[in-house]
């Protein structure tokens, strides 16, 4: 699991280094916004960032809005850990696109644990855009039924799109993933087949011994 720790304080980046890497993760560092929007960039940008919003040239602020802008899937999860405590810098930081927000000083268990939220988040994300894909996966397999579908009165046949007439089950098959296997309803079997039943009996048992029918 990457995290990425943008700061261009030395000392801050080493700190959250050292404790991340301690946690197991994937660390990678950079020393400016314009660092890390060339990161956020790649191919294969950062799951996680921590980012400081108090920086020379591109601030931390700016960097969250640009990497908003982007509209990647799946989104990086930003987390600011920052001095600017008060509550429109809060609620400022949120509406840039920010999943976090740490107020300095903060304790360095608090921050183990806004990351693995955070890594629980990108899991859950995941999972739920995998299930999506699935769910259009099958949509396009099916084909619905709808609207009139004319069907002859005597012979049950119903004519297509093309107005050729055709098999019940031949014109659901072709419109849409079910299939048929054929039977006998009881219905049919007291009317048809079982007074065929009994004609063929009769003829058998008409026949001189040792014929076939």
């Amino acid at each position: 699991m990457r995290v990425l720790i943008v700061d261009d304080e030395p000392i801050v980046r080493r700190l959250h280094e050292a404790s991340l890497t301690g946690w197991g993760y994937q660390v990678t560092s950079a020393s400016s916004g314009e660092q890390a929007w060339e990161l956020f960039q790649n191919d294969d940008p950062p799951a996680l960032a921590i980012l400081d919003w108090t920086m020379p040239g591109m601030d931390g602020l700016e960097l969250c809005t640009r990497v908003r802008a982007l509209g990647r899937e799946p989104k990086p999860y930003l987390i600011f850990v920052t001095a600017k405590a008060r509550t429109q810098d809060i609620v400022t930081g949120l509406g840039a696109g920010a999943d976090d927000y740490i107020v300095k000083p903060f304790e360095r268990e608090e921050l183990r644990a806004r990351v693995q939220v955070g890594f629980r988040m990108l899991a859950l994300q995941a999972a739920l855009a995998d299930r999506v894909r699935e769910l259009e996966e099958a949509l396009t397999r099916v084909k619905q039924l709808q609207g009139l579908l004319p069907i002859c009165s005597y012979c049950k046949k119903v004519r297509d799109d093309r107005n050729y007439w055709q098999q019940v089950e031949t014109y659901i098959e072709g419109h849409s993933d079910a299939q048929f296997t054929h039977g006998i309803c009881p219905e049919c079997r007291e009317k048809y087949v079982e007074p065929e039943l009994e004609r063929l009996r009769r003829i058998r048992e008409a026949r001189p011994p040792g014929t076939q029918l």
